[in-house]
């Protein structure tokens, strides 16, 4: 069977993602699906830094307003709902774009991951919460420890839902979580695609971050955060632990002053973006666009792209 043809487009945070990917969607004829954890919540605008509908330029866009903030957006979900899109894409004749920031995700997509795992036990779960409850997250960790090291060393051990989910896999094949997770990661992908990862230099890079911080609020950030929390959100909601929302909500909550909240944003998104490089290091098939090499000229990282698209067959 012929594979489809899929773009892939990422790279860290406030590197010039959303721009690029409009001139390649007009160059190549494609629609752009957001692998993005936070652009998918409606009335999450400025933190998000979503590209609204007078920015489309006339392009496709999916996964993009689509979620209240209170509903839940995890990987399972989000590869659901982009395999569905690209195959409306490809209906129409055209070229699915993959871009956002969101390495796990594009991963999951790109290699046709399965973390949907077995059936849950949902007895076995509420005895692992009950569990936790009465002897606290460590002690969870640890017997995630003894069972699969792997996982304990990834996944932290105040993330109970995710040590939940390790151990509940393993009691229900007796194979770690992390072993089946290795296996899917070396999956070939079902697609004809290239991976394209936009990146800077670092101190550039930083100082797009403040800019844009910077932009954000002056846009309306605090006010953008506080109708979320009139409207119900709070903390412990998945959308709610998005940069640039965690950190105001807590101080709308008084928990700082509004200039501890903006330095803390600044510094997390700043680890972030390096996290996100590290991430994207680690992913075989990429193809790095560093913009200084191309003296930060779209047009020749644009027609540098379009080369490598024909080469590869993804476009013709």
């Amino acid at each position: 069977m012929e594979k489809k043809p899929l773009i892939v487009l990422t790279g860290p945070t406030a590197v010039g993602k959303t721009a690029l990917s409009l001139s390649l969607a007009k160059k190549t004829g494609g629609e752009i699906v957001s692998a993005d954890s936070m652009q998918v919540y409606r009335g999450m605008d400025i933190g998000s830094a979503k590209i609204m509908p007078d920015e489309m330029q006339g392009v496709r866009h999916y996964l993009i307003d689509v979620l209240d903030p209170t509903e839940e957006f995890h990987v399972v979900r989000f590869a659901g709902m982009a395999k569905e899109a690209m195959e409306k894409i490809w209906e129409r004749g055209h070229i699915p774009i993959l871009t956002g920031g969101t390495g796990f995700y594009i991963q999951a997509v790109l290699y046709d991951i399965d973390f949907t795992e077995n059936g849950s036990d949902d007895g076995y779960r509420h005895e692992l919460e009950r569990f936790a409850e009465e002897n606290g997250a460590g002690k969870l960790h640890e017997r995630l420890a003894e069972v699969d090291p792997v996982s304990a060393e990834i996944i932290h051990a105040n993330n109970i839902k995710r040590v939940i989910r390790a151990l509940e896999y393993y009691h229900q094949t007796g194979e770690p979580i992390s072993l089946h997770n290795e296996k899917e990661r070396k999956k070939e992908s079902p697609y004809t695609f290239a991976y394209f990862v936009l990146n800077d230099i670092r101190a550039h890079l930083y100082e797009r971050i403040d800019q844009r911080i910077d932009e954000m609020l002056n846009a309306g950030l605090v006010k953008e955060v506080r109708a979320l929390k009139e409207a119900g959100c709070h903390r412990g909601m998945v959308s709610m632990q998005g940069l640039g929302y965690k950190e105001i909500l807590e101080y709308l909550d008084g928990d700082c002053t509004l200039e501890e909240a903006v330095y803390r944003l600044k510094r997390d998104t700043r680890h972030f973006a390096k996290r996100q490089i590290t991430w994207f290091k680690r992913e075989r098939d990429v193809i790095w666009l560093d913009k200084d090499k191309f003296d930060y000229d779209e047009e020749r990282i644009l027609q540098h792209m379009l080369g490598i698209l024909r080469e590869r067959e993804v476009i013709h």
